[in-house]
């Protein structure tokens, strides 16, 4: 039996993740701070429904915390490991950015000295679109540059994929880093666009709409991406030999080391997928225009040919039929 190790085991990603690979009959030990950064009702009843799985445990703590970060890795001796834990949210890094320095640098840097001890076949870390920042060639393609974060948020992870590359060209660790575009589906997080406008809408609230609707957003459908992360742990990159690098891929010419783009590829525009919302629910919003918010880009576009590449696979869910699914899933869950 295949055993991973997935940090942010009751996350969004991570739940789904872990359901995932449970289902197939992974043997998964989850790693989770269960911090309140939102509810944590939600992440408990996403807990509740993985230890329905005889063959899923999981740790409380948090990344901050080396000792217990290193021996629940050195407990589950996993095959693979699969860091998604985060302080998440473009905005509220710049409410409070001591927390993204604690949990995404400090927090990362423990979990790659404890991958060191088990040397796992793969380890893949979570990215994001928004290390792309003020960049506007788009598709965003991985072979881009990436060099101006317009959040503290994104500057942290982009530190992870620097991070992560020194530690695969320094130990042989193969490394995949991958960066999310705009996830969302059941389950999703309380302080994302779909979430905030289904809930404000049947409590007959008005919702913000920054930069006045001008906004652009590559939404994949939360179940395509964790089949896109299942898929790419079949795939750990091997260092070249020569450090010729094949075209199109991201591979490191020096380490075992790859970036991948999960996307749609589908630039949606903000104010249609709030149309969307609507016809689900059936009601209309009431529509707060307001400025760009700090932080934000005004568009993400994912250029998602390697992930094709090395999996055959590509996220192709509708953003229409994902807000459906997401609806469902909402009125069931809140009972509105």
């Amino acid at each position: 039996m295949k055993r991973a190790f997935i940090t942010g085991s009751v996350g969004f990603i991570g739940f789904h993740l872990a359901d995932l690979l449970l289902k197939e009959g992974w043997e998964v030990a989850g790693y989770d701070g269960m911090t309140d950064y939102y509810d944590v009702t939600l992440k408990q009843r996403r807990h509740e429904m993985l230890s329905q799985h005889a063959h899923f445990t999981a740790t409380e703590a948090l990344l901050e915390e080396p000792e217990a970060l290193s021996k629940a890795v050195s407990a589950a001796q996993p095959d693979v490991i699969v860091h998604l834990a985060a302080q998440a949210g473009v905005r509220y890094s710049i409410e409070n950015p001591r927390a993204y320095l604690d949990a995404n640098i400090i927090g990362s840097f423990n979990l790659m000295e404890a991958a060191l001890a088990v040397r796992p076949a793969h380890l893949l870390m979570a990215s994001t679109s928004s290390v792309y920042g003020a960049n506007t060639d788009m598709p965003y393609a991985e072979s881009h540059k990436a060099d101006t974060q317009m959040s503290f948020y994104a500057a942290t992870k982009k530190a992870n994929e620097a991070m992560a590359h020194s530690w695969a060209h320094i130990h042989g660790l193969p490394i995949t880093m991958f960066r999310f575009f705009t996830v969302y589906g059941p389950w999703g997080r309380p302080d994302m666009a779909l979430f905030k406008f289904t809930r404000a809408i049947l409590e007959g609230r008005p919702i913000d709409i920054y930069n006045y609707g001008v906004i652009w957003r590559d939404f994949t459908y939360v179940a395509d991406l964790v089949r896109a992360i299942r898929l790419l742990i079949d795939v750990a990159p091997v260092r070249p030999e020569d450090g010729v690098v094949p075209e199109g891929d991201s591979l490191s010419p020096v380490a075992p080391y790859r970036v991948v783009n999960i996307g749609n590829s589908d630039k949606v525009r903000l104010l249609d997928f709030v149309d969307a919302i609507e016809d689900c629910l059936g009601e209309k919003a009431r529509r707060n225009y307001i400025g760009k918010q700090i932080g934000d880009v005004p568009a993400t576009w994912a250029n998602a040919d390697l992930l094709k590449s090395l999996t055959g696979y590509h996220p192709q869910t509708d953003f229409r039929d994902g807000i459906a699914e997401f609806v469902e899933w909402y009125r069931e869950y809140s009972g509105k």
